[in-house]
């Protein structure tokens, strides 16, 4: 039976849109163990396969050079995109040390210089394209399941 290949994949953030999907797959997971095949997913599995995925959800923001090439590399294996949370969407409130005075960016410079975050947070459509969006901190429960079944459907997945 063909399943939907999904990954979760989260950047600079509280993960809390993590915690609601975790919630979500034990409220669903007789109907969605039929329909998803999640191939990446750090809270539930250790390895991923970033191969042939259908839909990849990114939440969070991205705050360094490496999670921009990692977005890229996920963009690039992935049908669609979508951005979930305020983080990804938005880049709020993650992105807030972009809006630091000069005195107090002069104080976490080397914060910055140190693990190697970039000057800016940048929401994903800054780095990406994105197909879809799942506002919110956290997501908005309503908003992901009508996505998720649009995917079902478009990729033809039965339920």
């Amino acid at each position: 039976m063909k399943k939907l290949r999904i990954g979760w994949f989260s950047f600079s953030c509280c993960e809390d849109s993590t915690i609601i999907f975790t919630e979500l797959l034990n409220e669903h997971f007789a109907q969605w163990r039929k329909l998803l095949d999640i191939r990446a997913m750090l809270v539930l599995q250790k390895k991923e396969d970033m191969t042939s995925l259908d839909v990849a959800f990114v939440e969070g923001a991205v705050t360094s050079r490496d999670q921009s090439d990692k977005l890229k590399l996920i963009r690039n294996r992935a049908k669609k995109l979508v951005a979930i949370g305020s983080c990804a969407c938005i880049g709020m409130p993650s992105a807030q040390r972009n809006l630091f005075n000069a005195e107090t960016k002069a104080e976490i410079e080397a914060i910055l210089t140190r693990f190697k975050y970039s000057e800016k947070v940048l929401k994903l459509s800054e780095v990406v394209p994105i197909d879809d969006q799942v506002p919110g901190c956290p997501m908005n429960e309503k908003i992901f399941l009508n996505i998720l079944d649009k995917y079902l459907k478009e990729f033809k997945i039965d339920a």
